[in-house]
């Protein structure tokens, strides 16, 4: 690396003190109104955590208190919960219990750190010495950046995207130094070992692998290293993620046999295409479209329910009434109908970075750069237009083009003065910050205030009112007990008490899903069996949740039915507190 290209540590630091000061200070102004641990991700994966470190197996990846009596298995991996184990285990030392809230804060700002450097030097890469500040700046105001690098983040998804940034770095170095095409095959095996959400970004980084190859035969040893790296670290993955007895499994939702098989496959295919003597591109596009068709066919012939997704073995009715609802699983296009802010604050920075690196790969001399950047961000638009969980993907890689769009303004207003250039400057920072465009986008919602009104959820305050950790302080006194409860009380009812539950939103416990929806919608009486034959004592609610207030269609004579006109079974004793926005029953005998 050269002098010019070196980020500095006063800048970096400097960066992330002051972003880390300001995640810091929001959360702790928020504290009274907004929980720190808002998702049920956040609440389910420290529960995980704490279950590890109180000796769970490493390959037990059942939360035993979850779709009670029987235990309920997460599709998560225990790459994520040993490094956030260490973290918490250090914390514990010096302040106690108390150490787990500390880790709420420590863990997500520990990996803005290299979040900053390589979007960072991403943007150097792509702008020049001109975009080291927007670089380190522009991360900070992304809504993404926000949500997954804030205190109270203990989900994945941080892991996540700086795999993908990795994988990005490799796809546009490897040309350069054989290293970062091992780099980048690692960070690919690491993304799909921690969660298949990375899948996109992994199938996008081997056809651009495959590509570099096709226009260049010189490419070959790229090619080669990427494959073995990719096959090796995946069966790795495999082996450390999945207990022996099921590593022929076929899971779709996690990391497993066919994503092995799958990487394996790719493995060979990139060496022996790097070994074949095949002289025009031609030949070569033709040679790897038809490893590509071999591959794929080979995995469908073996797992043809891969054809469904990841999800495709989820119950028909799930799928419609729950799965098809959560918001981050919705189309873009979807999420904006419903509420606009968030996909326009995601969308305009990566339609902003793309445009300009296709406008960089006809004017640039490093025109292949470009068009490797401009085709891995085009690849997860593209799968932001079917799930608005992807912008987790794009809008990170949209950042150093954003960085070197601001660096080339900027370099532009300095060789000629005047207000356009000025503009030009100005303009190119706000699109890019996707905080500055969610500002703007909500001022145009606010403009149009029956529109407004029907996208804004009342209920919210009070919903958020109810994961607070003191809402469960009378629970968590109380002897362990079985719990029926909504599906978004569940994570935080197993963090904050030692209770069991029924269900939370993880799709693996089909059974613990159908039973707790059938519970609050089906009749009284068949919510009664369900109860009885899981031993539950307790039922506990969230009158703001969704759920409550009928989420799906229910019968007249439905929990939810009864609960809204007042006229609850008497069965179900009324053991609420004044001082929590929980409601508690107890289950009476008939």
């Amino acid at each position: 690396m050269s002098q010019s290209e070196e980020i500095g540590a006063l800048p970096f630091l400097g960066a992330w003190a002051a972003t880390a000061a300001a995640y810091t200070a929001k959360a702790l102004l928020t504290s009274a109104t907004t929980p720190l641990l808002l998702d049920t991700d956040d609440a389910m994966r420290l529960t995980e955590v704490r279950d590890f470190l109180n000796g769970q197996n490493w390959f037990d990846l059942v939360e035993h208190r979850l779709n009670t009596p029987y235990g309920g298995l997460i599709h998560w991996s225990r790459l994520i919960d040993l490094p956030e184990a260490i973290v918490i285990g250090l914390l514990r030392l010096p302040f106690g219990a108390g150490g787990d809230l500390v880790a709420a804060y420590v863990w997500p700002l520990l990996l803005l750190g290299p979040l900053l450097w390589l979007s960072t030097r991403l943007a150097m890469r792509l702008g020049g010495r001109e975009a080291l500040v927007p670089g380190l700046l522009l991360p900070a105001f992304s809504l993404v950046t926000l949500a997954e690098f804030a205190p109270g983040r203990f989900d994945h998804h941080s892991a996540q995207i700086l795999l993908t940034l990795v994988m990005l770095w490799g796809a546009l170095d490897a040309r350069i130094n054989w290293r970062w095409a091992i780099a980048a095959g690692v960070a690919a095996a690491a993304g799909l070992a921690i969660g298949i959400e990375s899948a996109p970004m992994v199938a996008a980084t081997v056809v651009v692998f495959g590509l570099n190859w096709v226009v260049d035969p010189r490419q070959g040893t790229a090619l080669r290293d990427f494959g073995l790296s990719f096959a090796a670290g995946t069966a790795l993955a495999l082996a450390q993620g999945v207990p022996p007895g099921r590593w022929l499994a076929p899971m779709l939702d996690g990391i497993s046999i066919v994503y092995a098989v799958a990487a394996t496959l790719c493995g060979f295919a990139f060496v022996g295409l790097s070994l074949s003597p095949l002289r025009s591109w031609g030949t070569r596009l033709a040679a790897g479209c038809a490893s590509a068709v071999v591959l794929v066919a080979a995995v469908v012939v073996l797992w043809p329910s891969i054809l469904k997704g990841p999800y495709g073995m989820l119950d028909p009715w799930l799928t419609a009434n729950w799965l098809d609802h959560i918001s981050e699983a919705q189309p873009w296009l979807t999420s904006l109908v419903a509420d606009p802010v968030y996909p326009v604050a995601v969308a305009v920075p990566a339609v902003l970075a793309l445009c300009f690196a296709l406008g960089q790969a006809i004017r640039n001399k490093d025109r292949q750069t470009w068009l490797i950047y401009g085709a891995v961000l085009l690849a997860m638009m593209l799968v932001t237009l079917t799930q608005i969980r992807a912008a987790r993907m794009a809008t990170p890689i949209a950042v150093p083009g954003c960085a070197a769009l601001i660096a080339a303004a900027w370099r532009t207003q300095s060789s000629r003065r005047g207000i356009v250039p000025a503009l030009a400057v100005v303009g190119s920072w706000i699109a890019s910050a996707g905080v500055a465009v969610g500002v703007l986008a909500t001022l145009v919602v606010l403009a149009f205030p029956d529109y407004a009104a029907a996208t804004d959820d009342t209920a919210r305050g009070s919903r958020e009112a109810c994961l607070m950790p003191e809402a469960f302080a009378d629970l968590a006194r109380l002897p362990p007990a079985r719990i029926m409860a909504p599906v978004d009380l569940g994570s935080h009812l197993l963090l904050f008490t030692a209770h069991s539950v029924v269900a939370a939103p993880y799709h693996r416990n089909q059974e613990a899903l159908l039973d707790a929806f059938h519970f609050f919608n089906e009749p009284i009486a068949d919510a009664r069996a369900i109860l009885e034959r899981r031993g539950v004592t307790l039922v506990v609610i969230c009158p703001a949740m969704k759920e409550v207030r009928g989420l799906v269609d229910h019968a007249p004579d439905s929990f939810v039915a009864l609960y809204a006109a007042g006229r609850l079974p008497a069965w179900l004793k009324d053991e609420s507190t004044a001082s929590s926005p929980l409601k508690v029953y107890a289950v009476q005998p008939e």
